[in-house]
């Protein structure tokens, strides 16, 4: 993962996001399928931006 100058990373891989969401694999890639969160591919790996993961929190949050 890339860093950024604060130590955050721009993208976490999958397992990563989905440790940082407290989410399981399976619910993260029915989050990619149904279009609620952006994935890329990089290099044959899929990464979530981290401005997706925080975007998607914001939303939850909202909706609460």
């Amino acid at each position: 993962m890339q860093a950024t100058a604060n130590s955050e990373p721009l993208s976490y891989r999958v397992d990563d996001a989905c440790r940082a969401l407290g989410i399981g694999r399976t619910t993260l890639y029915g989050l990619i399928a149904c279009g609620q969160l952006k994935a890329i591919k990089i290099a044959g790996r899929t990464l979530i931006p981290r401005s997706e993961i925080e975007r998607l929190v914001a939303e939850a949050m909202a909706d609460a």
